[in-house]
């Protein structure tokens, strides 16, 4: 099986690598390709690759390429981990929506926008290329923001399924409380990427015990600290939500803390100097503890587990994915990509029915999906008022003169990636 990374010179590749080596049962490569136009970065992280798979002893061979034609050539599966513009185009976008009193962030309000804006048609021509080359690969999207990317990809007829960490990360934390397998642990995940819910907390699949009750009666206080959100917010919910949503349940609080502190863009690019000098020590043929601190926490686990169950070749049956909607949920349109669970194998993932979602949250996710709607038209087909219209329609903007005001400044900074600007 060969398997191709896409942004392979990622300082954040080691802890894919590591997933990889440890669970060879569950996903069999055979080669591993990482691509990166970054070559020395890249000869770093494939050295490093080539280390952690002898200690582990697996036998995948590990190439590293610029070319992505040649990379992806006769690739199984394509995972895409990409940010156009580095961390010095993160560091913008977490910066000039403060100037406005607007929460700056990679991937919601005007930041995220920006984000996708740079990152549709970079990720698009990919996609292109992956079906020239290898027709039958699936795309696995971990680019943010995850939700407009995959609807793109999807758009455009590829064989592409989004993935994000949060759900994983919850079953993770659910199952430590519980003492229990992770394996054990299903949730009742709704919404959209990076606008999810946790309904239900069962043990053994979809129709057992709903242990979420007891979890919130017994540890709210250690859920709300790990969400940064009052604990009255989840007592009045009944639900756990995802930690994106304090941007929307805290905003202004966020915004203040935000104008007081360090950027994250700047925490990880120094973290990334550190890594790098770690990753060039010829001794090292392990992920560095520093590499837990970087973000995306089981993110190979999830990716490894859905690769499986793409190519036939185990992973989990049913798992938590970003897709096309379908008439999951009734009050979106089909076309809209929603992060639900999901049956998924080579044909693709199905999502499971959902339970009927209260107003509270149904309201939220209709308006971020029109946002969403029109983000998507804005990456496609660019153009100030475009961009304007989808500023309007975000719920954390909402207002005609600060829309206009974080247009201008989006362009302002983004001209060098958008060739429309």
């Amino acid at each position: 099986m060969k398997l191709a990374v896409v942004g392979g010179g990622s300082t954040y590749t080691p802890e894919l690598i590591d997933g990889f080596a440890r669970l060879r049962d569950t996903l069999p490569v055979g080669e591993l390709v990482l691509i990166d136009p970054a070559t020395e970065r890249l000869e770093l992280i494939g050295a490093l690759a080539r280390r952690i798979f002898t200690r582990q002893d697996h036998p995948a061979k590990v190439t590293t390429t610029a070319d992505l034609d040649a990379g992806v050539a006769g690739a199984d599966a394509v995972l895409l981990q990409l940010r156009i513009g580095g961390q010095a185009a993160r560091l913008q976008d977490e910066t000039w929506p403060l100037e406005c009193g607007c929460v700056g962030q990679e991937t919601t309000g005007a930041g995220g926008l920006a984000k996708a804006l740079r990152t549709v048609p970079v990720v698009l021509d990919i996609a292109e290329r992956v079906r020239r080359a290898s027709p039958d690969a699936w795309i696995i999207d971990f680019t943010n923001p995850v939700g407009i990317v995959t609807r793109a990809l999807l758009g455009a007829g590829h064989k592409a399924v989004g993935l994000c960490n949060v759900a994983i990360g919850f079953q993770r934390k659910f199952a430590a409380l519980l003492d229990v397998a992770p394996a054990e642990v299903y949730l009742d995940h709704v919404g959209l990427n990076h606008l999810t819910w946790e309904r239900g907390v069962r043990l053994g699949g979809p129709d057992g015990e709903d242990l979420l009750p007891r979890l919130l009666g017994d540890h709210a206080e250690s859920i709300a600290a790990d969400l940064r959100l009052p604990r009255a917010v989840l007592d009045r919910l009944g639900v756990v939500p995802s930690y994106y949503l304090r941007y929307f349940y805290a905003h202004d609080e966020v915004v203040r803390e935000l104008g007081e502190k360090p950027s994250r863009a700047a925490e990880v690019a120094a973290m990334e100097r550190e890594l790098l000098g770690l990753y060039a020590d010829p001794a090292l043929d392990e992920k560095p503890a520093l590499l837990a601190k970087r973000g995306g926490a089981f993110y190979s686990e999830a990716a490894v587990d859905l690769a499986a169950a793409l190519l036939g070749d185990g992973g989990s049956p049913v798992q938590v994915v970003n897709t096309l909607n379908s008439g999951t949920l009734p009050f979106l349109p089909d076309d809209a990509v929603i992060e639900v669970q999901a049956r998924v194998g080579p044909a693709g993932p199905v999502p499971l029915p959902v339970p009927r979602l209260d107003p509270l949250y149904a309201g939220l996710v209709s308006h971020v999906t029109a946002y969403e709607d029109l983000a998507l038209d804005a990456a496609l087909r660019g153009g100030r008022e475009r961009v304007a219209k989808a500023l309007l329609a975000h719920p954390l903007v909402g207002q005609f003169d600060l829309a206009e005001d974080l247009t201008d400044r989006l362009l302002a900074h983004n001209k060098e990636h958008l060739a429309w600007a």
